[in-house]
């Protein structure tokens, strides 16, 4: 087999297969191709193109640090502009020729021989010094357990697979999920539907989503005033930190923020019992805190009926509950969220020992070393690794991060003639027994909820339990010393690990 070669394959072409890509060539490691499925820069921002797709993390910390927006329209991003923002990112910073496009990653081995990664897709082979996987957490839909079905006869599809051929006005529609993207999509097919059913297994805080238009003038500013728009940008951080407190160690902090919650409920819905049925029963911060001014009043509409019995079973027309009510359905919308905490990628990756990640991760729960390097996985690099996920503020802070603490690390082995680089057993051990340690008392663990945050054992494999300050300053340098290493050369005179 022909194996095209390169010194470092990134796998993914969201924020963080880009953010790889520039600053590879940023700091003169040349040598990369980035493989991507999709037909186009963007990942989960390419893929979500339901009606309403919004951020609810401001848009100025929805950006590179080093590629800020000045012209966003709107305080919080609506879809098409973060992904006409990342296209034109990758554009202006020449990277898009290390782009293969409809490339899909059926399997990346490493090699113990070649000391190189050998990965095979639909349209060729590669193999490389370091495996980059931006492939991210938010990519692959998990479809719900439900008896029946796949016997539907309406049109039925995920939230991440919108199907736009599909028009709704008049239509008897059934959207099962009331998490992020639920509560953007349901506002917005209400203005169209004939009757709109939502199913609803746990009832979520939402917030008002403080959003506005920003003016001529304040564009004009952000782009000709030296500063203005980095020193919003570092206003909007410290205001998102100051969530983390609540969250991480005192809950009773948070207590502001369930108080406005409730009130946003209390002004919206007026009908007793079905606020009763929309206030949520843990702490807030437990699950996703949710942002918006529509949702509520959208519930309140003659033709929307919120349904809090369990499905029982679809059939070929209809939707029957636990009660045995039975509600006909045209289309049937599943908002289930994605596979958060079995990343999809980590059954195409196999290490020294022959297992996937899937499989070393199958008794402990999704782990790393810094959320980013794995041992049994030399020289493989995972951006948004397992517990690098946040609940306050922007994932762009991690990626950058973490794409930070990777090309210091590549940086690392050229300068001592390192051929591998892998996280030492104990010492992985050690970043995950204080994470875990950590995490016991952060609301995630004890807000009384279950979450898309823990897996099957009820472990969070997802979020991060610390400031991103933090974590920044944990990942700012390479620590070869928490790393076996091989070399291919002898390290340059005066120098050493």
């Amino acid at each position: 087999m022909t194996r095209q070669q390169v010194d470092h394959l990134v796998i993914g072409a969201g924020f963080a297969g880009l953010c790889a890509a520039i600053k590879l060539r940023e700091a003169g490691e040349g040598d990369y191709v980035v493989l991507e499925r999709g037909d186009d820069v963007g990942g989960t921002w390419r893929d979500n193109t339901y009606p309403g797709a919004a951020c609810d993390v401001p848009s100025q910390l929805y950006s590179f640090s080093f590629a800020l927006n000045p012209d966003w329209s709107m305080s919080f991003s609506p879809q098409p502009e973060i992904q006409a923002y990342l296209g034109r990112v990758a554009r202006e910073r020449g990277v898009l020729d290390r782009f293969r496009f409809g490339t899909t990653v059926e399997e990346a081995r490493w090699d113990e021989e070649s000391q190189r990664w050998l990965v095979d897709t639909d349209r060729g082979s590669w193999a490389a010094r370091t495996l980059i996987s931006g492939a991210g957490a938010l990519v692959e839909p998990r479809l719900p357990d439900i008896a029946g079905i796949e016997g539907f006869q309406g049109e039925v599809f995920h939230s991440a697979r919108w199907n736009h051929d599909v028009d709704l006005t008049g239509k008897r529609v059934a959207v099962i999920g009331t998490g992020a993207s639920a509560i953007q999509i349901v506002p917005e097919i209400a203005k169209v539907v004939g009757r709109l059913d939502l199913y609803q297994r746990t009832a979520p805080y939402v917030l008002p989503r403080n959003d506005r238009r920003y003016s001529r003038a304040e564009r004009l500013a952000f782009r000709h005033v030296p500063g203005l728009q980095r020193l919003m940008r570092e206003s909007i951080y410290w205001a998102r930190e100051a969530y983390v407190p609540g969250f991480t160690w005192q809950p009773k902090l948070a207590l502001p923020a369930k108080k406005l919650a409730l009130r946003n409920l209390e002004k919206a819905v007026t009908d007793p019992g079905l606020r009763a049925r929309l206030t949520p029963d843990f702490e807030i911060g437990c699950k996703r805190i949710l942002i918006s001014n529509t949702y509520y009043p959208a519930l309140t509409q003659d033709h929307v009926e919120l349904v809090t019995d369990p499905i029982q079973k679809v059939t070929g027309h209809s939707v029957i509950t636990a009660d045995g009510v039975e509600r006909e359905v045209d289309v049937l919308v599943v908002a289930t969220g994605f596979h958060t905490t079995d990343q999809p990628i980590a059954h195409h990756v196999v290490g020294r020992d022959g297992r996937s990640l899937a499989e070393t991760w199958a008794d402990t729960g999704m782990q790393a070393y810094k959320g980013t390097t794995v041992h049994g996985f030399p020289n493989y690099f995972q951006v948004v690794g397992p517990n690098t996920g946040l609940g306050h503020s922007s994932m762009v802070l991690m990626i950058e991060a973490q794409v930070g603490y990777v090309v210091d690390a590549l940086r690392t082995m050229d300068l001592h003639g390192y051929a591998t680089v892998e996280p030492r057993q104990d010492e992985q051990d050690a970043w995950n027994d204080d994470l875990h340690r950590r995490m016991q008392r952060t609301v995630w663990s004890t807000g009384g909820c279950a979450s898309w945050y823990l897996d099957d054992r009820g472990r969070n494999t997802t979020l991060w339990p610390r400031s991103t300050w933090t974590f920044r300053q944990l990942l700012a340098r390479f620590d070869p010393a928490a790393y076996d290493v091989t070399a291919t050369r002898p390290a340059p005179e005066g120098i050493s690990a």
